[in-house]
């Protein structure tokens, strides 16, 4: 148990999907997961273990924003032995190759946040993925018949920002923006652990196009059920 994690260490599984909303994990841990055991709700965010398809796994929520995914991430890696993180997520579109629904899997994430710097004083901006996790991922994707991207992100620490100019990004090559992936990536290469990140695209800033909370909440199932067919091979 940690302060945050209420969890016994052999009720997580090695592979964790994280969603940023509990109810979106609840929603899909109930879905999904066959004999689904909420063994977290510390601060409501909630953790569920349970089998998908025979293969244990988990499904907790890391909440919204670098801090939070932080505390979750770090402490499931540490104290938890947990050895593979995929996060699920939704992100803003910079481009037109990228529209509402479709899926990213994020190879780097960008960042002007300090949370590297004050973590372990680095001075890295930019942070890869696992490279067996996406190769898991793309294999999966086709053996689904998916549509895939691949790309960079620009991970914030603000979500409303007084002078927000979203090609200052597309120039240093960031497809779309989200809010928890370099936290994820970075305690994963602090802690030699293995991390990446699926995003569905709920808005665009070209088009203006965008989700409700309904949607995100409901229509985003291609997503978890590639990460948990992922999962299978892990």
């Amino acid at each position: 148990m940690t302060p945050h994690n209420e969890a016994r260490k052999e009720e997580i599984a090695k592979t964790v999907i994280m969603p940023g909303d509990p109810l979106r994990a609840k929603k899909v841990a109930e879905i999904y997961l066959k004999d689904c055991k909420l063994v977290s709700k510390v601060r409501n965010i909630y953790a569920y273990t349970g089998t998908y398809k025979g293969k244990e796994v988990t499904i907790m929520a890391s909440g919204m924003g670098m801090p939070s995914m932080g505390i979750y991430s770090y402490e499931l890696y540490k104290f938890y032995d947990v050895e593979n993180i995929i996060r699920v997520g939704t992100a803003g579109s910079y481009v037109k190759e990228l529209n509402v629904y479709d899926v990213l899997l994020v190879e780097e994430s960008y960042s002007d946040s300090s949370f590297a710097k004050v973590q372990n004083h680095s001075l890295e901006d930019t942070i890869s993925s696992s490279k067996e996790l996406n190769d898991c991922i793309l294999e999966t994707a086709k053996s689904l018949n998916m549509p895939l991207s691949v790309g960079k992100v620009y991970s914030t620490d603000v979500f409303y920002k007084e002078d927000s100019n979203y090609q200052t990004w597309v120039n240093k090559g960031c497809m779309v923006c989200e809010m928890e992936s370099f936290a994820l990536f970075h305690n994963a290469k602090v802690l030699n652990k293995r991390a990446t990140c699926l995003l569905t695209i709920s808005d665009h800033f070209i088009t203006g196009e965008e989700t409700t909370s309904e949607e995100r909440e409901t229509k985003f199932m291609a997503m978890m059920e590639l990460a948990l067919e992922t999962s299978l091979k892990l």
